[in-house]
């Protein structure tokens, strides 16, 4: 029985607007011998950006067709007995098997999906035969020309004779995958356009084509034609399962409009609660923390990592971070302790994290970080992505190429200290109930990791340096943490009331940082 996650196709539905669907792909002619006809080319990546850039030079059509009534009118648990039959992949040879998701409820954009044999596309019509529909019956057979609403690909991730989902591709451009032992939280998207702005736009994969071979069985490659009113592309995307599964990605934008957003490379999560408890739950939440990614993790062009932990904000905040050839930025759930979620269904603690690496350089640009107020935990509120200086020009081709990676723990990510917890309450000495600085507050923050456990034998050689850009640092204090083999920072901060200032810290000995750079946005009230 598929397994559907309610936030994902929710999240999916609600920017599954408007899109038409694009033509049938046609089938190559193969050539055979004997009729004069040559054999037909290999279907490539420059073939999907041919496409990319004959689809740009027309009008965007903005409507999908109907679908029929008894599709439209299906709520989510009528949606969810829709169920591929196994047994019918159109992918039968290798380790991987392909599955087709069903058009209803709200998705009601069809997509072509194609499978690449001998270097030949070929579309996968639709069948009813191809479903089991469950308790849902119809009074009227459903089109042959349906189409589908996106596809998921199973493979065996956890162990060798095992089928399980490995990627899925469903609603507008979204696509998640993972790594051994993982389950499905963040989603990361093809493309963001004005993202945090009224103008902004979900662009959709049109069409797909799916290759796998059995010279290179561990590689799937996933083709994809994307479009909106301000852009179409061409994807290719390369899957390595695995402990960690790894997406390479090329991408090549043809932009229809010149001064758009583009968001390079997007992630998308939830954040509800954690330690700080930074959410208003409601009484009968009894689990302590909720959140699918804990932390935006930034690999600076300079070197730097950087921490920034993520917040449920009452309202919408955009933070953005400026940089120059980046060399990684991700959603990472750090947080692996079940005890911290006590969830045996969701299974917070393992919820991927996905780290992006731009392959060459891209530039001046920067990342930004947009956090969104939620009031449970069904909706994604997190999005982040890279965004260039200088936005692409319309008409002129823009490419660009990366790699994501789907983790649990990785030593690479950070490798000296990181932070582990943070905490805020008032600067005052313990049983006082006066604060002793008016209009200060005191950040809390745990670091363990890299060399901090030598250090800890030492701990005078450590120091902490903090700075705030508004405002001013009262005091820091340091301790040894025996519980984490690191240390414990105490940052005092005094700003105006009213005041935003970002707050910096980590750990050093002499000229030698020890840590990552712990970075926090403060709104003194």
């Amino acid at each position: 029985m598929p397994q559907f996650d309610r936030r994902f196709l929710l999240n999916a539905l609600a920017v599954s607007g408007a899109a038409a669907l694009a033509p049938r792909a046609l089938a190559q002619n193969s050539g055979q011998p004997g009729t004069g006809q040559p054999p037909a080319p290999h279907f490539t990546f420059e073939d999907v950006v041919k496409r990319a850039r004959d689809l740009a030079a027309a009008p965007y059509d903005a409507m999908p067709p109907k679908l029929p009534e008894a599709l439209n009118k299906l709520d989510f648990d009528a949606y969810r007995d829709l169920r591929f039959k196994a047994e019918k992949s159109p992918i039968t040879t290798g380790p991987y098997r392909l599955q087709l998701f069903h058009l209803g409820y709200g998705f009601k954009r069809p997509v072509v999906v194609n499978t690449i044999r001998d270097g030949i596309a070929t579309p996968i019509p639709y069948s009813a035969g191809l479903f089991d529909y469950g308790r849902n019956k119809f009074d009227k057979n459903l089109p042959v020309n349906l189409g589908f609403a996106g596809f998921r690909l199973h493979y065996p991730l956890g162990a060798p004779h095992s089928q399980e989902e490995v990627v899925s591709f469903l609603g507008a451009s979204y696509f998640r995958f993972l790594g051994r032992g993982q389950s499905y939280g963040l989603s990361a998207r093809g493309l963001s356009v004005n993202t945090g702005g009224d103008d902004e736009e979900f662009p959709l994969f049109r069409e797909f084509w799916i290759e796998t071979s059995e010279q290179t069985p561990e590689r799937a490659t996933i083709f994809a034609l994307l479009d909106s009113a301000s852009v179409t592309g061409a994807f290719r995307f390369d899957l390595y399962p695995g402990a960690e599964s790894v997406m390479e990605i090329a991408v090549t934008l043809y932009p229809r409009r010149d001064n758009v957003k583009f968001g390079m490379a997007p992630l998308t999560s939830m954040f509800y609660a954690d330690e700080q408890h930074t959410a208003v739950k409601t009484p009968d939440e009894w689990r302590p923390e909720l959140h699918d990614s804990d932390g935006l993790l930034m690999h600076s062009g300079n070197g730097e990592w950087i921490w920034r932990p993520l917040r449920a904000p009452r309202v919408k905040v955009m933070t953005t971070f400026a940089d120059t050839n980046i060399r990684g930025f991700g959603l990472v759930q750090r947080d692996r302790n079940f005890d911290h979620y006590q969830d045996l269904d969701l299974t917070y603690e393992t919820r991927p994290t996905y780290f992006v690496e731009p392959h060459g350089e891209w530039g001046e640009g920067r990342v930004e970080l947009l956090e969104l107020a939620t009031k449970d935990e069904t909706a994604d509120n997190i999005v982040t992505y890279w965004t260039p200086k200088t936005p692409p020009e319309a008409g002129k081709p823009f490419s660009y190429s990366y790699r994501i990676r789907s983790v649990l723990e990785a030593a690479d990510l950070s490798p000296n200290g990181r932070v582990v917890n943070t905490w805020k309450t008032s600067p005052k000495a313990l049983g006082s109930n006066e604060a002793v600085d008016v209009g200060s507050r005191r950040f809390i923050v745990d670091f363990a990791g890299g060399d901090l456990a030598y250090y800890m034998q030492d701990p005078n050689s450590v120091e902490v340096s903090a700075t705030t850009s508004q405002g001013k640092i009262l005091r820091t204090i340091l301790m040894p943490n025996p519980r984490i083999d690191g240390f414990r920072a105490l940052i005092d901060v005094q700003v105006e009331p009213g005041q935003t200032t970002d707050i910096r810290a980590f750990l050093r000995t002499g000229p030698k940082a020890l840590t990552e750079t712990w970075l926090m946005p403060w709104i003194a009230e």
